[in-house]
């Protein structure tokens, strides 16, 4: 009778345990917060270089930025990314002074 009981109510819950569990990864998002103790340096002189081959109306450069990986600054360099769409502006990232006196990376994101 327990073998019956085990088999037919909680085996289907495991499935839908299962089913649930390879839902909600894929819909959850990670973001990481990036506190920083100071001020980035200033930025960067960057030459944009000429967009790859005829694709400037699909590409859009993000202009390099300071980064903290935990212990010092470093830069990292600008590059060409692809619209998502073709009216699609870019946001670029930012520091975020706090009340506190740290900086927070605000990461850039696209607006339509």
């Amino acid at each position: 009778m327990s073998a019956r009981y085990f088999t037919g109510l909680v085996m289907p819950a495991f499935a839908a345990l299962a089913i649930a569990g390879a839902v909600v990864p894929a819909a959850a998002q990670t973001s990481t917060v990036i506190i920083a103790p100071s001020a980035p340096p200033p930025p960067r002189v960057e030459t944009i270089p000429p967009p790859p081959t005829a694709s400037a109306q699909v590409l859009t450069w993000q202009a390099g930025h300071w980064a903290w990986d935990g212990g010092n600054w470093h830069w990292e360099e600008g590059h060409y990314m692809q619209r998502p769409a073709p009216t699609a502006v870019w946001e670029p990232g930012h520091w975020s002074q706090q009340p506190t006196g740290s900086y927070e990376w605000v990461d850039g994101h696209w607006r339509s």
